[in-house]
């Protein structure tokens, strides 16, 4: 049995989730899978660098249909 290919698509900043799954669609995919990925900053406090959250993104992981 032959794999199935795998894909990630990120919401990009214009574009709603559900044109997001449109276009998923549009390539074949089917998605399977949201998650929210933290989106990190390096900010250097006293001379120590620590890396704090300033965003999220979503993605989705799809497999072709």
């Amino acid at each position: 049995m032959a794999k199935k290919s795998k894909k990630r698509f990120e919401v990009r900043d214009n574009e709603t989730i559900d044109q997001c799954l449109n276009r998923i669609s549009k390539e074949g995919y089917i998605p399977v899978r949201r998650a929210e990925e933290p989106i990190f900053q390096e900010v250097i406090d006293n001379g120590e660098s620590n890396l704090e959250p300033v965003g999220r993104t979503i993605v989705f992981h799809a497999v072709k249909g």
